[in-house]
């Protein structure tokens, strides 16, 4: 693949943004069917390089080409959906004046994809917005795709069925995302852009932290050698992430072992032992509920519901957006009341709410002022004292930040700074609504050490399998018909456990309807009403195009087999086998058409 010819490159480009340079010297080469992840700490530049490539702004210098006829796909981090009247219409609104022929492939992709497609975008859900978005840069069939943080707001099932998409996807794809689980299924190559540079490995996302790791060892080395001073930051972050690799192990083996606990504490409330050391346990009780329901509308969102909820337990809910989990959550901490059953929290509850739109800070304040506001060099965090340097290595800030203001952080330092701040707080208990989110990989790794030794209790809801997987004690999965069902397990393990069971329930179905005799397979049809109507009369002409472009296909071969055709003339030889191959691209092409829209009918 490396020696094909690329359909896009890019060379010795260079952007600065005032005196600040942003990258300098990237060279890229984008092969067809290479599926790069574009990584690297927030603020690099990461959505600015993209949107180089994608042509949305010019680089001081590059050098760029883009192979004649390429489509080019991109998808922003935020699309501005304020001109649209429905989802459907900005979908379509991906599709140039040319490929009109093309919107069928709306219905297809928010069939796939369960978009509601006349909903209003004023009103519509972050995860439905994303979706599409998502659809937008699909529709046009495009040779490169370029995605800023597709996994953002969606659920794990639509996170699985892009992940479908993708795999299926013949062109090129840069992807920017800071999902570990999602990397590691979707990309074969690696483009990480450091401190201005931009390094390529044609590598799975799996290779990248020793690869890493590596280079920062290398320039470490390199830098002791010639005698040159680390700056701090890099200094700091360079043996931050050593540290935290060289734990990693151990603190899987303690999360297995909490794992276990919760398995016994599940065992004795269900076989009515937990009356043998209840002094114990009742001590530690955060959250009580029992048999609690709730609905809306008459639609049962939580039914019959129960939970134990002791000192040290880490639950990850997980399930898809509008099954409940934020009601769950409200229930759980008092928030809103069940319409039956009840709910007994711990008077002695310490509450931390981490939620997706991090909370303020103040920019005029420093480092230290935000983490020491009445002006010790001191922090108290889980009843210990800390001095305020010790413990801002703990978040990759080196001591010399300390006076740094709060202004001229960079999005990453203040996601680093918040998360330093809130776990200094005295709690008991941690609820985090989606805290991944535009979250780069060290400072998500920093949270998963953090949480590691948070003596506390937490509540996590979340989309990233990869951090449930390294954080979370059980699971509570909401299947979206009112039951909730707690899992000890992975995250990964638990999606493989649903999706097994749910297959093997279909099957039944299908087997019990074939008794019956309902399972006789229908012609395709376009008359199904799921169909627009633009899409209908597309279906309808389709045959006739295809066979007019067949007899068009077999008078071009014709004209070729004559074996003195080239001799006559090489040059119309030449032209009329391009014909040909254009023809015959073009008869795949409607082949395809047809039967998509023979699936949805």
């Amino acid at each position: 693949m490396d020696n094909e010819a690329p359909v896009f490159s890019i060379k010795n480009a260079h952007l600065r943004f005032g005196e600040h340079p942003l990258f300098s010297g990237v060279d890229l080469f984008l092969p067809k069917g290479k599926k790069f992840c574009l990584v690297g700490r927030n603020g690099s530049g990461k959505s600015t390089l993209l949107k180089v490539i994608a042509g949305k702004i010019q680089a001081d210098q590059a050098e760029i080409f883009l192979q004649p006829g390429t489509v080019v796909s991109y998808m922003e981090q935020e699309d501005n959906l304020n001109d649209f009247h429905t989802l459907y219409d900005f979908i379509v609104s991906g599709l140039e004046k040319h490929q009109t022929d093309f919107s069928y492939k709306a219905d297809i992709l928010i069939d796939l994809l369960e978009i509601n497609a006349f909903c209003d975008p004023k009103t519509a859900s972050g995860g439905e917005k994303k979706k599409a978005a998502l659809a937008r840069a699909l529709i046009n069939s495009p040779d490169i795709l370029l995605l800023d943080e597709p996994t953002n707001h969606l659920d794990i099932s639509s996170i699985e069925k892009l992940e479908e998409i993708i795999a299926k996807f013949t062109g090129a794809l840069i992807v920017i995302s800071h999902d570990r689980a999602f990397l590691k299924r979707v990309c074969n190559g690696i483009l990480w852009l450091d401190r201005g540079i931009v390094r390529t490995l044609d590598k799975g996302f799996d290779a990248f932290e020793d690869w890493r790791d590596n280079i920062y060892a290398q320039e470490d080395a390199e830098a002791k050698r010639l005698n040159k001073k680390i700056t701090s930051e890099t200094e700091w972050l360079h043996k931050g992430i050593s540290a935290r690799r060289k734990r990693n192990q151990g603190r899987l083996h303690k999360l297995y072992e909490l794992r276990n606990q919760r398995r016994e504490q599940i065992k004795k409330i269900e076989s009515v032992e937990f009356g043998i050391d209840r002094g114990s346990v009742q001590s530690q009780l955060i959250i009580e509920a029992k048999n609690i329901s709730k609905s809306f509308n008459e639609k049962n969102i939580i039914q019959d519901f129960s939970l134990r909820l002791i000192k040290g337990n880490k639950i990850g809910i997980i399930g898809k957006n509008g099954t409940g989990k934020t009601t769950l959550i409200k229930l759980l901490t008092g928030r809103l009341t069940p319409d039956t059953g009840s709910i007994r929290i711990s008077k002695t509850l310490q509450e931390i709410y981490f939620d997706q739109n991090r909370a303020t800070l103040d920019p005029s304040k420093t480092i230290k002022e935000t983490l020491c506001p009445k002006g010790s060099d001191y922090v108290f965090v889980q009843g210990q004292s800390r001095h305020i340097y010790s413990y801002l290595k703990d978040f990759l800030f080196s001591p010399s930040q300390a006076d740094t203001p709060v202004r001229i952080l960079s999005g990453g330092e203040k996601n680093r700074l918040i998360l330093a701040r809130d776990f200094a707080k005295p709690s008991n208990f941690f609820v985090m609504d989606e805290p991944t989110n535009d979250l780069d990989i060290e400072t998500l790794d920093l949270l998963q050490d953090a949480l590691e030794s948070y003596k506390g209790t937490v509540l996590i809801v979340s989309h990233d399998r990869d951090f449930l997987d390294k954080t979370a004690t059980s699971l509570l999965y909401l299947s979206g018909n009112g039951s909730v069902i707690e899992y000890v397990d992975s995250c990964s393990n638990v999606l493989k456990k649903i999706k097994e069971q749910r297959q093997i329930k279909e099957k039944k179905e299908k087997n019990k309807t074939s008794q019956e005799g309902k399972s006789c397979k229908k012609k395709p049809s376009s008359g199904s009403g799921r169909l627009s109507y633009a899409a209908k009369r597309r279906f309808e002409q389709l045959p006739e195009k295809i066979e007019l472009l067949e007899n068009e296909i077999k008078k071009l071969e014709e004209k070729l087999s004559d074996p003195d055709f080239y001799n006559r003339s090489p040059e119309e030889y030449q032209r009329v086998a391009m014909e040909l191959s254009r023809e015959k691209e073009e008869l795949g092409r409607l082949e395809e058409e047809w039967l998509d829209l023979s699936y949805i009918g």
